[in-house]
């Protein structure tokens, strides 16, 4: 059985259809709260390595409209994205899954693993 961890925040609209489409196929997800834990540094590595930073970039977000031209400007590589994201973590697309080996951003479930290969 692959482990599936959901990272996002919990009153993020996103974050709330994916756990309830993952609750809903029978999916067990760990949850991990970006408000309360963090971005976790590792994993944010691995994600910005496969993903890519403009994928993971929530440019659409109110935490990144919010931010001042000057610090919004300076996004420009791998690294300020990087030190942005772990700084501001609302301005990471949501929902990141990671499904054991592959790992996903925002809420697309004709894009996610079968379910079936994924229940409790």
């Amino acid at each position: 059985m692959t482990r599936v961890t959901l990272y996002g925040i919990p009153n993020c609209d996103t974050v709330k259809r994916a756990r309830a489409w993952l609750a809903d196929h029978g999916i067990d997800a760990a949850f991990h709260d970006f408000k309360k834990a963090g971005v976790p540094a590792d994993p944010l590595d691995a994600w910005l390595d496969t993903l890519g930073w403009e994928a993971l970039l929530n440019r659409k977000g109110t935490t990144w409209r919010r931010l001042d031209d000057a610090t919004r400007d300076a996004v420009v590589d791998r690294a300020s994205a990087r030190a942005l994201m772990l700084a501001q973590p609302s301005v990471i697309k949501r929902p990141v899954v990671a499904w054991g080996s592959v790992t996903t951003v925002g809420f697309d479930p004709a894009s996610w693993p079968p379910a079936a290969t994924l229940r409790r």
